[in-house]
């Protein structure tokens, strides 16, 4: 009996240590949808915007359970980057095709058009997206939403979010807004790059503050269960990879720590490697001063540790490279962001003749400019390759949207 006991008591705490343990599950908008027998989509044809990470707590696909539901319409899917079904690599363009399970024509949206056209909308009466996005401006789910949130519109059409937590909590908020003349595909909006809201929470925002060339017919299907100060574990959901190199939760968390300097090239970020955005290094870094560099900075909630590796492919592909592994110590405190930056500056310190927009691709230098949302933060930090002299204007806009987006808080 006491053997027994000291098992379960082992089985606790290893429960408690993956942040799994008794973690009430929160109910996304597809299960409340299904709580309310699809009442708003009853009596119309439906078109849905989803991919593989749309699912139910049960890892149902939304496609399949709309498809199925007796009142429902399905008659059309939209695919966005990576496709409804997951089967596309990243950057690949997506084919309109015809869904394999279903039979429903896929329209694509992330090919020669991004934006829903009148045809491919023709007969729809609403737009349903399900899609669990990573709380960051660059990643393109949330371009894909407000694009056909406006497509909606123009359309005289329906739009229905089924929202979903952002794996980043509803609190952390970094970086500039993005500025006229650098708004693309990955920084489709005037917002932060780290926004703290939820892919609901978000449309409401795009639709009140008119960053749309026009207002839909929204609706939000909210979650229950959800709070602001979640991290994903907490939510007691399973993760569905958003993409091919986001494939656990906690990649969500290290995708801003190094994407921006990761448009450049110059340094391998782990993708093409086991813990993608998750690491600095190149053949020419020296992996224990570089970590003992860093880790004087002190920065809040963050370790280094020195690593040595050869990827399997993209940057670095082969070769033996050394650097650092990025440790969130404290999540909470840890500035998420701004720590690219400061490999920057070390990069600077440790090998001058290194510096980064010294030697990297300039060609890479507008992909950098799109996802910082500006020019600026290459401009400011190139003067003297301090990530001081960049932070001032990266966190200039936080606090002002924070106060802006309240008002659409759906959570607490």
């Amino acid at each position: 009996m006491m053997t027994l006991k000291i098992k379960l008591i082992g089985l606790m705490f290893c429960l408690l240590a993956s942040g799994q343990v008794f973690a009430k599950q929160v109910k996304t908008g597809i299960e409340i949808l299904k709580d309310q027998h699809f009442k708003c989509l009853e009596g119309k044809r439906v078109g849905l915007i989803t991919n593989p990470t749309g699912v139910d707590n049960t890892l149902k696909s939304t496609i399949d359970i709309l498809y199925e539901a007796p009142n429902v319409n399905l008659v059309a899917l939209y695919g966005p980057e990576h496709g409804v079904r997951g089967d596309i690599h990243a950057g690949d363009k997506v084919d309109n095709s015809a869904d394999t399970s279903t039979g429903l024509p896929v329209s694509s949206l992330y090919g020669k058009t991004r934006k829903p056209t009148p045809e491919m909308l023709e007969g729809i009466d609403v737009l349903v997206y399900d899609i669990q996005d990573i709380g960051c401006r660059s990643f393109t789910y949330i371009s894909t939403m407000g694009l056909a949130m406006e497509a909606a519109a123009e359309n005289n059409i329906e739009f229905v979010v089924l929202d979903r937590p952002n794996p980043l909590g509803g609190l952390k908020v970094e970086g500039n807004l993005a500025e006229e003349g650098y708004f693309s595909f990955v920084s489709q909006f005037p917002i932060p790059y780290l926004y703290g809201l939820t892919c609901g929470e978000l449309a409401l925002m795009l639709n009140g503050e008119k960053m749309l060339k026009k207002q839909c017919r929204l609706q939000v299907i909210k979650m229950k269960g959800w709070k602001r100060k979640m991290t994903y574990p907490e939510t007691g959901l399973q993760w569905i990879p958003s993409s091919p190199h986001i494939p656990h939760a906690h990649s969500a968390y290290f995708y801003p720590v190094s994407g921006i300097l990761g448009e450049l090239g110059y340094v391998s970020i782990g993708v093409g490697y086991t813990i993608p955005f998750q690491m600095f290094a190149a053949p020419w870094i020296e992996a224990d001063k570089f970590a003992k560099k860093l880790n004087a900075l002190q920065l809040s909630g963050v370790t280094f540790r020195p690593m040595h590796l050869k990827p399997f492919y993209s940057v670095g592909k082969g070769e033996h490279l050394q650097g650092v592994q990025v440790h969130l110590t404290d999540y909470k405190k840890a500035a998420l962001s701004e720590i690219q930056f400061y490999v920057m500056q070390e990069i600077a310190n440790l090998y001058p003749d290194r510096a980064v927009f010294d030697q990297s691709n300039k060609d890479r230098f507008n992909m950098f400019d799109k996802v910082s949302g500006s020019n600026k933060i290459r401009e400011l930090f190139a003067k003297s390759n301090k990530a001081a002299d960049v932070l001032v204007y990266w966190n200039k806009d936080a606090d002002k949207f924070k106060a802006l987006s309240k008002r659409y808080y759906l959570y607490r």
